[in-house]
């Protein structure tokens, strides 16, 4: 058997170094997002079948925070600004976006929490961030999200001190899913006859 020379060695290391590193890449994002998933870490909300069982005797205030990419038509604010519940009751509030301009425009909502501490007890039961949401030419809708904050806050030696949880979206454009498409050039095609 043939020994490889220390050149051949030393490009084959390289070679698994440059595949490594970009494996890592490649999955960075990934389990970035599953990180934060579990932890909360970065804001990032839990997600729950129902709503919560316990309520406690303890209020927190929850601010709503709306935005959108820049470059995205839409106008897009919270209904209500914020709201005072009791921690472990259910919450109910409302997004409201409007499409200005002549053609559908697809957009998805990315959201977080602030203080980041708190992200690990803010869930979502329902919300307009969960799916996409296309938005015809001068259409206004209005979106909700149904949530409730976790009474195990209470209980976290960092998050516990909370009084105020900040639920910020900011909603982006992104390419319009088939059928919008489909449904857009019929329309455009049925004007163009008439």
């Amino acid at each position: 058997m043939r020994k490889l020379d220390s050149k051949t060695r030393t490009v084959a290391a390289l070679g698994g170094v440059i595949v490594f590193m970009g494996a890592m890449a490649w999955a960075s994002i990934p389990l970035y997002n599953w990180f934060c998933a579990v932890t909360g870490y970065g804001g990032t909300t839990n997600t729950a079948e129902a709503g919560s069982d316990t309520v406690l005797d303890q209020t927190i205030t929850v601010r709503f925070d709306a935005n959108v990419e820049a470059g995205m038509p839409w106008e897009f604010e919270a209904v209500e600004r914020e709201m005072t519940l009791k921690i472990g009751e259910d919450g109910l509030a409302y997004f409201e976006a409007y499409n200005p301009t002549d053609h559908p425009i697809a957009g998805q909502a990315g959201y977080n929490v602030a203080p980041f501490t708190a992200g690990s007890y803010f869930n979502k039961v329902q919300c307009f961030c969960f799916t996409e949401q296309v938005l015809q030419p001068g259409e206004r809708v209005e979106m909700p999200v149904y949530f409730y904050v976790d009474p195990a806050i209470t209980e976290d030696r960092d998050a516990k001190f909370t009084k105020t949880i900040t639920l910020s979206y900011t909603f982006y454009e992104i390419d319009l899913p088939q059928d919008a498409q489909q449904a857009a050039l019929d329309e455009a095609e049925e004007t163009s006859v008439n």
